[in-house]
């Protein structure tokens, strides 16, 4: 089983898109029994809140199923859980080193780096693009299927 858990600033925007996004793109390959996927934040804004609404609206749009995730805060004693955490954005990366083990770093990535890009995920709560922000957590979650071999 490969184990994959976003994350972001808050829990409610772009890593919840990226945890529902891949789990539909891992769906449709019929590879859902060899994924874990979730999402968690880095910082505590959001604790305890829904998927955001447009990030919910967003993902209707396009078809990708959204279920009822709460945002929820990334524990250090989980690192040892995930084979991958991946961040949206240089904040969330530099967070990431701070909040778990050293010997975790090496599965901390940043999704666009996926798509070969070093640019973050814009952060659509501040910049209300939601549908930029979708489209780089859909290449980023192709790119990372690649990564992983998987067409």
């Amino acid at each position: 089983m490969i184990r994959i858990l976003f994350v972001c600033h808050g829990n409610i925007c772009r890593s919840t898109m990226a945890q529902y996004v891949l789990q539909d793109m891992v769906d449709k390959r019929g590879l859902t029994s060899q994924f874990a996927i979730d999402s968690a934040a880095c910082r505590n804004d959001e604790i305890g809140s829904p998927v955001d609404p447009r990030t919910r609206r967003m993902l209707e749009s396009q078809g990708v199923p959204c279920g009822n995730h709460i945002a929820r805060r990334l524990r250090r004693d989980e690192a040892a859980d995930w084979d991958m955490v991946v961040g949206m954005d240089g904040e969330n990366m530099r967070d990431l080193k701070r909040q778990l083990p050293s010997d975790a770093q090496a599965k901390c990535f940043k999704l666009m780096e996926f798509a070969g890009q070093s640019r973050d995920v814009a952060d659509p709560w501040y910049t209300l693009n939601f549908d930029e922000t979708y489209d780089d957590v859909v290449a980023g979650c192709q790119g990372l299927l690649s990564y992983l071999g998987i067409k």
